[in-house]
């Protein structure tokens, strides 16, 4: 039976304790004692930089490249069943298993006096052994025997391509102990499902769970490098002190690329609404680590899963553990991979020079356009008018990124052009909702369809010169002449400003308004910026009531931009 002695276990080096001390005579070492053994293996630090095997736990330990180490343990009867699990984490190894007898017993009847110390260490360590077992690689590798020898084990392992993580499991009772879950006959991850940006991956349940009864959970590892052969080389990836993550509430998958790594930005806040952000083995929130491409969650005893925010067209590896709870030790799943699909192509919309093209954008997405000018430019202009919130904008010509802004109201780029060049204008909707707007390519310098607009496209109040029946408002205008309008619909007391909010699309016109709410129009200019001020007093208004006004200014092709709406109270009493 693998054994080993209480004294080695506390306080004593491993040759000391097999070996016998000069001045005592040979003793057979005890078998295990059981109460003890397991209240010594749940302190991992009991074993730690030792060079003994305890039977029927799993040790961790660390080896310098080229720096071979060795292990012992000792099988006291023969024909005992014997299992030896090494499991390399981030560099593949070279180990072997051999077995030599023990060193026989001194004879009491003798000279009376023991063998030195160092004689007996040379007894044994000069010796060969004969060799069981050997394996090169960066496999989980087993040796198992149903009838083993008695005798002094020696596992010698060696890591020639760097410093490097390891495992060693050792039982003389692998029958009852069965420590990792067992895999199914089909130890394979299906891809059910295949889209832009998910996969839904299933395997069949562990025999652990479904007919020992033992509590299995899942824990799955997704990156865009290869496969994994143990959770110890995934842990080695992303350093030890790292906790799994809590599964998610039932009903949501969990999206691991929901944080701000793995090269997938995300809204901050779906971690926190899915709530696994904490760590489930040591409850402690996760701390801020460097970027990984490499993300793991456990997902409980569920054996379907979706993975959702992916790239499109990306190859991903899947990785799937089973882990069992009781002795935190893991069997991993046949690794899978899988492709996105590509992403939906876009429909490109051709713009046609000095004509006004009205675009809709979904929420967060985009719209693809083209100008190709059928005569030769020296510049190329293009006018934004964004109806809603800033939207992103980029061209492109013949590929070449010349232009990347955000634009909100009315904006005007102009771009040195090039003989038959193509331009390609990608435009990116906003985050809080769909966006509107309207454009204009043209390779005519003096084609202008948006008026100027001032950089400040407010409407100013005069508290001051507030009546019963009238208000004073003033606005900026610029040093071209344009048409200016203005309306005012009354409102209720309660309209607030996010009511005003959502009535502030920029590219709705005059034309959309009822004739009664208009008050009147005007052109108006100054040469002198700094005096582009005009004052207007709106009339016929009645006491205690709230009005909106909307000015809009009105270009030479007749196309119209709103300013910001202003909320005016005529005063109670006068």
């Amino acid at each position: 039976m693998l054994f080993i002695t209480r004294m080695l276990l506390l306080r004593c080096p491993l040759l000391l304790l097999l070996l016998l001390l000069p001045d005592s005579r040979p003793q057979k070492l005890p078998t295990r004692d059981e109460e003890l053994f397991q209240m010594q293996i749940r302190d991992k630090a009991f074993f730690h930089d030792s060079s003994v095997i305890p039977d029927g736990a799993e040790i961790s330990s660390y080896l310098f490249r080229d720096t071979p180490k060795r292990y012992f343990f000792v099988v006291e009867e023969d024909n005992t069943p014997l299992a030896v699990t090494v499991t390399p984490c981030d560099a593949p190894l070279e180990w072997k298993l051999s077995v030599q007898e023990l060193p026989e017993e001194s004879s009491g009847e003798g000279s009376g006096d023991p063998e030195p110390l160092e004689q007996q260490k040379q007894q044994i360590t000069n010796e060969e052994g004969t060799e069981l077992f050997s394996y090169k690689g960066n496999d989980v590798e087993y040796f198992v025997s149903s009838s083993s020898p008695s005798g002094l084990y020696q596992l010698d392992l060696l890591s020639t391509e760097k410093d490097t993580h390891f495992k060693v499991y050792a039982t003389t009772t692998p029958e009852s102990d069965q420590p990792y879950p067992e895999l199914p006959y089909d130890p394979r991850i299906d891809v059910t499902s295949l889209g832009r940006t998910t996969v839904t991956l299933a395997w069949k349940p562990s025999p652990t769970a479904s007919l020992l009864r033992q509590p299995i959970q899942y824990c799955i590892v997704i990156n865009k490098e290869h496969n994994f052969k143990s959770l110890c080389a995934v842990e080695a990836k992303l350093s030890s002190d790292d906790a799994f993550m809590m599964a998610p509430k039932p009903g949501l998958d969990f999206s691991p690329f929901d944080f701000a790594h793995f090269g997938f930005p995300a809204d901050s806040n779906s971690g926190k609404e899915r709530g696994f952000l904490k760590s489930s083995k040591f409850g402690r929130q996760m701390s801020p680590k460097p970027r990984v491409d490499l993300q793991r969650v456990c997902i409980g005893n569920k054996n379907i899963f979706t993975v959702s925010d992916l790239k499109p067209d990306t190859q991903y590896y899947f990785d799937m553990f089973a882990v069992n709870t009781n002795t935190n030790m893991s069997t991993a799943y046949v690794g899978t991979f899988a492709r996105t699909k590509e992403e939906a192509k876009q429909k490109t919309v051709e713009l046609k020079d000095g004509k006004v093209t009205d675009v809709f954008i979904k929420r967060k997405g985009a719209k693809f356009l083209r100008f190709a000018p059928v005569s030769s430019h020296q510049k190329v202009t293009f006018s934004v008018h964004s109806c809603l919130d800033a939207v992103q904008i980029q061209v492109r010509r013949d590929g070449k990124l010349l232009l990347s802004q955000s634009v909100e109201g009315v904006r005007q780029f102009q771009l040195r052009g090039k003989a038959k060049a193509k331009y390609l204008i990608r435009l990116k909707g906003s985050k809080k909702g769909a966006s509107m707007l309207k454009i204009l390519a043209t390779s005519r310098p003096n084609k202008q369809s948006f008026p100027s607009l001032p950089e400040d496209t407010r409407i100013k109040a005069f508290d001051k010169l507030r009546t019963c029946s009238s208000v004073t408002v003033a606005w900026l205008g610029t040093q071209e002449r344009n048409k200016f309008c203005i309306y005012k619909r009354e409102v209720d007391d309660n309209y607030n400003e996010e009511q005003k909010k959502r009535e502030q699309n920029q590219c709705l016109g005059p034309d959309t308004r009822k004739k009664s709410e208009k008050v009147l129009c005007k052109y108006f200019h100054s040469q002198n910026i700094q005096k582009a001020v005009t004052t207007e007093t709106i009339r016929g208004l009645q006491p205690g009531k709230s009005y909106l006004l909307d000015v809009y200014v009105i270009g030479h092709g007749g196309h119209s931009v709103k300013y910001q709406s202003k909320l005016v109270k005529t005063r109670k009493f006068c």
